[in-house]
């Protein structure tokens, strides 16, 4: 991952980057492995994702087409 720095402004370019790992999703699983999951947590967490991306998709989609 790369960040410019333009005219000396560190600070925007730690915003921008922070947005970037945001994105990827670097600090959801920094917390996610601070400690051990068990794999049936880990099923039930990923399932539970899933059904909400789903879903969201599933409002996007009726949102923009009506049906």
């Amino acid at each position: 991952m790369e960040v410019l720095v333009r005219d000396n402004n560190v600070d925007q370019a730690i915003r921008v980057l922070k947005k970037k790992l945001q994105r990827e999703g670097v600090f959801r699983e920094i917390k996610l492995r601070r400690s051990f999951e068990k794999p049936s947590e880990r099923r039930a967490r990923e399932k539970g994702e899933a059904i909400r991306r789903t879903r969201k998709l599933l409002r996007k989609r009726l949102e923009r087409e009506g049906y």
